[in-house]
């Protein structure tokens, strides 16, 4: 029991002082105003949507508040939907319809997913304004005017050739309090995002919702092509660009936000157990690694603290009660980030108990053929099919 108490705060130890300062919550895009730029870059929004005709009103009318100084259009790629996203897309442009291009997405090829496929005729169909940048955003999000010049701002002054938001994800109460924050909190945890920013390392990652990429680099890095079967189609596209020398910088915004409401446990482990298998690279050994590292990591103190009439051992209690306090503490700064009350760090090992159940369960589904599965397709690295 000792041994476990001391095993516990010595890993939350290593996990405050050597990954990154990940759960500082420090990278965030600050907006900029008239910075003496005379020449803005110019820019084309590239949005994939299916489906989305209750949110893209609202993403597309954010898209065209931006108060972006050059040239700026968008582009939605319409990928076989049936409720007339395109339509109410165009509504939405209003005065701005001339800058607005609707396009529908062909049929699928062999060995592609489909948003990557849909991303990438969106990038077809943008390269006729020769654009810089291209920002790739979800058609169920809404920027606040100021995000598409704090992200080219971004990019121009520290040269990153990726620059992609977190953006805010619904969090309106019950259980929603504890798993949307803790789902950030883990992301970091697994890519710090200072560590994704260092050229010298290898930690690469993206947040799909929101990524202004140089247009010159993705092409010269073989385009969506290179990722047309990545199921986790976001740090995919970051790996292969930090791979080829490109630099990239991830953080937090509270300036864009989802639309997309959970409204419980089961959308929030939908979204998870759809790619956590893949994350790990549908490995039956990295599974029960994994799910051994979560039970060490966020069970083990709780459990020494909670059991202790059980084991009476007092030096196990000391060690548990320090390393769940150092648990506790290092998630603070994200519920403060996401103005959730405090107290509710002490039962992050309750988010970690269920977010182990969630990648177990992502599992189950990929060996039942049901992985990934997300708007009536079954997806999977390398492909989907209807």
């Amino acid at each position: 029991m000792t041994a476990l108490g001391a095993l516990a705060l010595l890993t939350w130890s290593f996990l405050l002082l050597g990954r990154g300062g990940f759960w500082r919550a420090r990278e965030r895009l600050d907006f900029v105003g008239g910075n003496g730029r005379g020449n803005w870059p110019v820019v084309v929004a590239i949005v994939p949507a299916r489906d989305e005709a209750a949110l893209v009103g609202r993403s597309i009318g954010s898209l065209f508040s931006q108060d972006y100084p050059g040239r700026f259009s968008v582009v939605l790629a319409d990928d076989h939907g049936t409720d007339g996203t395109g339509a109410v897309a165009l509504h939405a442009a209003g005065t701005n319809a001339s800058r607005l291009q609707v396009i529908s997405v062909p049929a699928r090829p062999p060995g592609w997913v489909g948003k990557v496929w849909a991303m990438a005729q969106g990038l077809k169909a943008a390269e006729a304004g020769s654009p810089e940048f291209v920002w790739f955003t979800d058609a169920d999000i809404a920027h606040a005017p100021g995000m598409l010049r704090a992200l080219v701002a971004k990019a121009e002054a520290e040269r990153r050739d990726l620059v992609s938001v977190m953006v805010m994800l619904s969090c309106r109460g019950g259980i929603e309090r504890l798993l949307i924050p803790a789902f950030v909190y883990f992301f970091q945890q697994l890519y710090p995002f200072a560590w994704v920013a260092d050229p010298a390392r290898a930690t690469a990652a993206a947040a799909g919702g929101s990524m202004l990429v140089r247009r010159q680099e993705l092409l010269a890095a073989g385009g969506l092509d290179s990722i047309r079967g990545a199921l986790i189609d976001d740090c995919a596209l970051a790996g292969v660009l930090k791979a080829r020398g490109c630099r990239l910088w991830l953080g937090l915004s509270q300036d864009s936000a989802s639309l997309r409401p959970y409204g419980g446990v089961a959308p929030v482990w939908g979204m998870v157990a759809r790619t956590a298998y893949t994350q790990l690279r549908s490995s039956p050994l990295l599974l029960v690694l994994t799910l051994f590292g979560l039970a060490l990591v966020y069970l083990a103190a709780p459990a020494l603290v909670v059991f202790y009439p059980l084991h009476g051992d007092v030096v196990a209690t000391g060690l548990g009660l320090a390393a769940w306090a150092l648990l506790a503490l290092s998630f603070v700064p994200m519920l403060g980030y996401y103005r959730q009350p405090l107290w509710l760090a002490v039962a992050l090992p309750l988010a970690g108990v269920l977010y182990a159940l969630m990648t177990a369960d992502s599992a189950r589904q990929h060996w039942l053929g049901r992985g990934g599965a997300w708007k009536g397709r079954v997806v999977r690295a390398g492909g989907d099919r209807e």
